[in-house]
């Protein structure tokens, strides 16, 4: 049993209660921020997601990773929230928590659950090394196998897909294997760390042309733009790169 939090009541008074409810959380987590109890905030969060463990504890993981792209946007937005004393940028990241409860999260459509993943990938590598890139390079490491695991998971439950678990390890494998080698060199581009704009560019990239693919669209021609576009982001991201150690 694999609960996804993708309960829909009927329209009506039920509907909108539901809809209340799930913009109370980003404005409960905005209150907590803004007093300085983000810890709170983020558990509030955790907590939300209770159905993971109103199962059998053997449900319990397969729940956790259904739900892992979720949780990490969830807490990924309050910690941007935190990162700010600006009240403007704090009701941003607010907004768009509320946009990804209501509106993102409940759809269920492969563009939709693209969308989702690819979201999930970019915040929650992008708050890794914003927050912790100062940690060891094994929480580093890890935290990327996690991160892009759970994304390409996400990703691939909408395509019928028989070896999506492969699929997911070997994506979190090279994700991994890029933040060790990176890690020696952890450069930043004003605030985006560059490990990011190559997973990005890659993941985003490989992602596109399994959709394309799946749904057969994917033409040689366009298979050849789309990597050559890859290819020359990737190469002009390595030459224009400081690697004495610096930080661009």
């Amino acid at each position: 049993m694999v609960l996804r939090g993708k309960i829909k009541p009927a329209k009506g008074f039920s509907h909108l209660v539901h809809v209340a409810l799930l913009a109370l959380l980003p404005i409960l987590a905005y209150i907590l921020v803004r007093i300085n109890f983000v810890a709170i905030a983020i558990l509030l969060i955790l907590i939300s997601k209770w159905r993971i463990v109103a199962v059998r504890p053997r449900y319990w993981l397969a729940n956790t990773t259904a739900n892992g792209v979720d949780i990490i946007v969830g807490v990924s937005l309050v910690l941007f929230m935190s990162n700010t004393s600006v009240t403007w940028w704090q009701l941003f990241w607010m907004v768009l928590y509320m946009g990804w409860l209501i509106w993102l999260k409940p759809r269920s459509d492969v563009l939709s659950v693209s969308a989702q993943s690819m979201i999930g990938q970019l915040l929650g590598l992008a708050v890794l090394y914003l927050k912790f890139g100062d940690a060891s390079l094994p929480v580093l490491v890890a935290g990327t196998w996690v991160v892009t695991y759970l994304a390409a998971r996400h990703f691939l439950t909408s395509f019928e897909e028989p070896h999506t678990a492969l699929l997911a390890h070997v994506w979190a494998f090279f994700s991994a294997s890029l933040a060790f080698i990176l890690g020696h060199w952890l450069l930043f581009y004003g605030t985006i760390a560059q490990i990011i704009v190559l997973l990005t560019t890659i993941g985003y990239c490989l992602a596109g042309l399994y959709y394309l693919d799946a749904t057969e669209r994917l033409t040689p021609a366009l298979q050849r733009q789309m990597l050559g576009i890859m290819s020359a982001i990737l190469l002009i991201v390595l030459i224009l790169s400081d690697w004495t150690g610096s930080t661009v």
